[in-house]
């Protein structure tokens, strides 16, 4: 069953306090851009998960196929880049995100096993969220009610 994330503003200027169920995290910006660099920044959250769905996917597909692999080690960088640059994107104009995704697959697998796997990557839930189309419904909450329970990170 899904779990909410409730995500509130901390004691400092862009701390941003995360609970997921019993989970509790912090998120913030570097000290360059004004934060405290307590946490992650968004942008490095968001490469968490898509680097652990990779892991995880990979580690099911080889479990299911009965495959030697070991570890997984799923390393990403995310920058923003000119349209005008990216020859086989759809976007033209403006900028856009870039995510680099790098799979070191440590186990006796064989190439063809370490290709499939490179395949399977692309499939994980979160990488199709990120290149599929996505809607996100926003609303207020009530001002009477408070939209969800949560508990702060402790300092």
């Amino acid at each position: 069953m899904p779990r909410d994330v409730v995500v509130t503003s901390g004691n400092s200027r862009f701390l941003q306090e995360i609970s997921v169920g019993p989970h509790l995290l912090k998120c913030d910006e570097l000290v360059a851009v004004g934060g405290d660099d307590a946490g992650p920044n968004p942008y490095e959250l968001l490469l968490a998960g898509l680097g652990a769905c990779t892991g995880i996917t990979l580690r099911m597909y080889a479990d299911r196929k009965g495959w030697p692999l070991k570890s997984v080690r799923v390393r990403l960088m995310h920058e923003r880049i000119y349209a005008r640059d990216c020859a086989d994107c759809e976007t033209k104009e403006g900028m856009l995100d870039l995510i680099k995704r790098e799979i070191a697959l440590v186990g006796e697998l064989s190439d063809d096993q370490r290709q499939r796997l490179l395949e399977i990557a692309n499939r994980c839930p979160v990488h199709r969220a990120l290149t599929s189309e996505v809607r996100i419904e926003t609303r207020l909450a009530p001002m009477h009610v408070p939209a969800f329970q949560n508990r702060h990170v402790g300092h």
